[in-house]
This record gives structure tokens, C-alpha cells and sequence, in this order.
């Protein structure tokens, strides 16, 4: 999926309680970086910070002045305060907060394209779909980067996105659709256990066949703001003293145990 136009490799882990971004160069680089994004914070406080909870607050009519949800871009989400902010005033009236959009995402029982987050609220509160509430996440991560990086914007790099290993097909199809509405249109997935795996193998590379010399599988446990998803990954030691052979032989069920579930 490479592209000539893309200076960096960046990650997206669009999490159930927060959404994480990080990059490195795209020329070979090691140093991989956790992107600092923007957020209101407070009335009219904006800073980085290198969790943006995956929350939306939708306030009451003259509930907020709309000049202390100002950001450091244009085109911010109409009627909804998204990020940390957004988590505290949740707090103090949580009929209003919008929470665990990607659990919904991946719920077979109900439209996950229609507009009933957040969920039981009344009829008087403004109401978005999961599938447009995770767009609207990977939006403001979006609009932070460019305003970060103008001249090299995020829909031009190489973008992977994170889902847990257990999504089936209906889920990862609305992930996708969530970051073409979110203006990124080209991008691959990788499942959050092989993601985490792979962050550990290159923090051991130069110790690997070491490390794993005994091991015959390995069982990576994601314990999740939502899930659980559990990865079964078979380990071949090499003949010649190299780096073993790792294949992925298992993925369990759906587990909706962890964080607020």
C-alpha cells in the first residue's frame, strides 16, 4: 500500500476508551513517536495530550458557549465536544456522552449505523450512530495531524488501523467505512493482538530466537477498554540460528469482558 507521496508510517489504535497515534519516518527510521493531539480540555483550554478518550459529550442547548469549544482548526464536530473534556462533563451528566462506540460497532444486535448513542438517552439529546462517532474520533485525529504536519497530511501516509482480532466481517467493514468518512480513505487493518506481539518482537530483535528458545506457542491475552481477544501464535525455531518462524493458529471468540464491560 506504499506511496511515494508518504514520509511516515503511522498507526491508529482506535480503542474503546481511547484512541492512540503513533508514527515514525517512513525512511527507515527506528524512532517511532506518539503523536500529541489537541483537545479541549477545559472551557476554552486546549492541549496536547497522547490519549484522546474515545468519548463525545453532546450538550444541552446554551449548555456551553460555543467560543470555549473553539480548536486549533476549522471544521470541528458540530454539537459534540470530543476528547478529555468531553469525559469530564460525561461525568457530571452521563446521559449525554456518547461511550464504547466501537463495542457498539461490533454489536450484531442492533443498526450500527443508525443513531441511537448515546444509548437509553432521552429523546430531547442529540443522538449519532456508532459508525459515525468512530469517524468522528479518527476525524479529530485527522485535523491534529495536519495542523501538526501541514505538508504532509494524514490521508497521504501509509496508515495502519487497529481492530481486535475477533471483529468479523460486518465490523471490520464499518471500521473501514468510519475512516473513509473520517477522509482516510486508504489504509490497512491489523488486529490488535498481532500489533502488540509485533511491538514486543521489535523490542526484543536482537534477542528473539533467545527469548522464544523454549517456547513452542505463545498466547497473547488483550485485555481491552471493551473485549478481551486472546491470539495463539505457533513459534518454529529456525535451522540455521536466525529468528524463528511465527504463524498465527488461533483466535478465540468475542469476549465482551474488559474495561467498562
Amino acid at each position: 500500500m506504499g506511496s511515494v507521496m508518504s514520509r511516515y508510517l503511522v498507526g491508529i489504535d482506535l480503542g474503546t476508551s481511547h484512541t492512540v497515534v503513533a508514527y515514525v519516518a517512513a525512511a527507515g527510521s527506528e524512532a517511532v513517536r506518539l503523536l500529541e493531539i489537541p483537545q479541549l480540555v477545559g472551557p476554552g483550554e486546549v492541549a496536547p495530550q497522547p490519549l484522546l478518550p474515545s468519548v463525545r459529550y453532546h450538550p444541552a442547548a446554551g449548555e456551553l458557549d460555543p467560543a470555549s469549544l473553539a480548536l486549533p482548526w476549522a471544521g470541528g464536530e458540530a454539537g459534540a465536544v470530543i476528547g478529555r473534556y468531553a469525559r469530564d462533563l460525561g461525568a457530571q451528566v452521563p446521559g449525554r456522552l456518547v461511550a464504547s462506540a466501537k463495542s457498539w460497532l461490533s454489536h450484531p444486535g442492533v443498526d450500527r449505523s443508525a443513531v441511537i448513542l448515546p444509548w437509553g438517552a432521552p429523546d430531547d439529546v442529540a443522538k449519532v450512530s456508532p459508525l459515525a462517532a468512530s469517524a468522528s474520533y479518527l476525524a479529530h485525529v485527522r485535523a491534529a495531524w495536519d495542523a501538526q504536519f501541514a505538508g504532509h497530511p494524514l490521508a497521504e501516509q501509509d496508515i495502519v488501523l487497529t481492530i481486535p482480532a475477533s471483529f468479523d466481517e460486518g465490523a471490520r467493514a464499518l471500521t473501514v467505512e468510519a475512516a473513509r468518512l473520517a477522509g482516510l480513505p486508504r489504509l490497512r487493518l491489523i488486529e490488535e493482538p498481532q500489533a502488540a506481539f509485533q511491538d514486543w518482537i521489535f523490542r526484543h530483535r536482537s534477542t528473539l530466537a533467545a527469548e522464544l528458545a523454549s517456547a513452542r506457542l505463545v498466547l497473547v491475552c488483550d485485555v481491552g477498554g471493551g473485549t478481551t481477544d486472546l491470539t495463539l501464535v505457533q513459534v518454529e525455531p529456525a535451522t540455521d540460528g536466525g529468528p524463528p518462524k511465527l504463524t498465527r493458529i488461533g483466535v478465540g471468540d468475542h469476549l465482551m469482558l474488559g474495561g467498562d464491560n
